[in-house]
């Protein structure tokens, strides 16, 4: 667990991270040590995020008894870099409750993902089949809260955008393949309550456009964001002239009835994404595909495609395949959550959500950062214990460059790895004055690194490195020593790649320092 791997390929950055069964999210180096940590009174609503402005924007398990499931949330908070809440927005009701997902506008609004219900009347009244209904029936909208007034400034509701062809007496009955701005209220996965499951919202400033991503459709849609709550209702106004109607959707063609099953692209995705202006394949979508029921035997991927556009600038269906994918090991095959990122020299990020797995590889797949997260509900594990499936799930990463302006002026002092070393040791990173600072360079290395430390008095020393299971595989200096400086070589020759822990043990003090083997 913890740092596995960081080669030099690597974008070089601060990872963020929320342990899904505990209450504190987590900002790492790239090798692998935590640098800050933002606390919370309760589990995570999933998602979190470093603003530009330097605030944590998260979303929070809310304790209301109200529409349970999978990725409920209920609460939004900003939390400044001290820990203090300076936001906090409940949105969680008998009838509505935030879940899933947030992102911010560059007006300072949050955009909220939302589950609302509607009743079996309500449903049957829309053309819904009978047979097919399951109580409570959920579906998703959208709000816009501005946090200066706490005011829900626009909506987009899913519901006020349906067509069927399943009851004729019913206002919205057409024919559904000839209408794919319209959601088919009979469409998506059968037996559930939760009908669409959105999962992810984000944002395109230069487009004004919202994206989100729909795991039982097997869809990514993207609405205009430029109508008002009145246009967005309708099927005309804003800026493209369709009101809230669909602008594009992908992944599954059978949804709208212009397909079937072996037309499908995606397989209940997550953590869809425009890549950012700067960065390489600017402007395309990024998507998880999870692979659930893929025909090719189920798998999971990091999708990368672009969108098709007329001469006018509106989208056109398709594409009929992604134009870069990444497919994670079979061992890492997530079903659920997890996420993916674009770096600017090209990298991507796939987070293997169920496992806590973070990889980062290149334009041409080649893995060169692994991490593992260490924390259970029970907090940060030994290294080397057994981390029972599930336990160390992660909704999704981000990371940030060094020049990221929300890092600007922050204290970003190495503080260890968060996982616990074998006996209790601890890193003693963040007390450099200290005698006895254990430092290695490199800490990344092919086959030697230099061990150095320093004593204030003679004390008995013992210098060792272990494995990620806490066995000893060197032991390179045991005894006396004087006052003074110090150094010791540690040749990793017949040492297998991977990450590895040097402890220094002088008097009744410990410290060390986590090493990268790599070929």
């Amino acid at each position: 667990m913890g740092l596995v791997e960081n080669d030099s390929g690597a974008y070089v950055g601060y990872t963020l991270f929320t342990p899904m069964s505990y209450n504190k999210t987590y900002l790492i180096d790239n090798e692998g040590q935590m640098v800050h940590s933002w606390a919370a009174q309760t589990k995570p609503g999933l998602s979190a995020y470093l603003l530009e402005s330097g605030l944590l924007l998260r979303t929070q398990l809310d304790s209301g008894p109200y529409l349970r499931g999978g990725g409920a949330g209920g609460r939004v908070e900003l939390v400044d870099w001290d820990g203090n809440v300076t936001w906090s927005y409940t949105y969680s009701s008998p009838t509505v409750r935030q879940h899933h997902d947030v992102t911010a506008l560059p007006n300072g609004n949050i955009l909220m993902l939302a589950w609302e219900t509607k009743t079996r009347a309500e449903a049957i009244a829309a053309g819904r089949n009978p047979q097919t209904l399951y109580q409570p029936f959920i579906i998703d909208h959208i709000i816009e809260v501005d946090p200066r007034t706490d005011s829900v400034v626009w909506r987009w509701h899913s519901w006020d955008h349906l067509v069927q062809d399943f009851d004729p007496t019913k206002a919205n009955y057409g024919v559904v393949r000839d209408h794919p701005e319209l959601i088919d209220v009979n469409g998506g996965m059968s037996g559930t309550y939760d009908w669409t499951h959105a999962n992810t919202i984000t944002y395109n400033a230069e487009l004004d456009q919202v994206m989100v991503s729909l795991r039982y459709f097997c869809e990514i849609w993207i609405i205009d964001h430029s109508m008002t709550t009145e246009e967005a209702r309708g099927h005309a106004g804003g800026r493209y002239g369709r009101g809230g109607d669909l602008l594009y959707r992908w992944g599954n063609p059978e949804a709208y009835k212009r397909g079937t099953g072996l037309d499908r692209k995606l397989f209940q995705q997550h953590d869809v994404q425009w890549v950012d202006a700067g960065l390489p394949g600017a402007g395309r979508i990024l998507v998880f595909n999870n692979g659930n029921a893929r025909p090719q035997g189920e798998s999971s991927s990091v999708d990368e495609l672009v969108t098709p556009v007329d001469t006018l600038g509106f989208y056109l269906l398709g594409p009929d395949s992604a134009c870069w994918s990444y497919r994670l090991p079979a061992e890492l095959m997530s079903d659920h959550i997890s996420g993916c990122q674009r770096f600017e020299n090209g990298n991507t990020i796939a987070c293997a959500g169920p496992f806590g797995t973070f990889l980062e590889v290149t334009p041409e797949s080649r893995p060169v950062w692994k991490y593992i997260n260490p924390v259970t509900s029970s907090g940060p594990l030994e290294q080397g214990q057994f981390i029972p499936p599930l336990a160390n799930a992660v909704f999704r990463v981000r990371r940030y460059g060094h020049d990221y302006p929300g890092l600007a002026g922050r204290t970003l002092t190495p503080q260890g790895p968060i996982e616990r070393y074998p006996q209790s040791v601890r890193e003693a990173a963040g007390n450099g004055s200290r005698p006895g600072r254990l430092t290695a360079e490199p800490r990344v290395l092919v086959r030697r690194t230099r061990l150095a430390f320093s004593l204030s008095q003679t004390e008995r020393v013992r210098l060792a490195v272990y494995d990620r299971l806490g066995s000893r595989v060197a032991l390179l200096v045991d005894r006396v020593l004087p006052a003074g400086a110090h150094a010791s070589t540690w040749d990793a020759a017949v040492c297998a790649r991977g990450t590895y822990f040097c402890r220094l043990e002088y008097g009744s003090d410990q410290e060390a320092t986590a090493l990268v083997v790599v070929r």
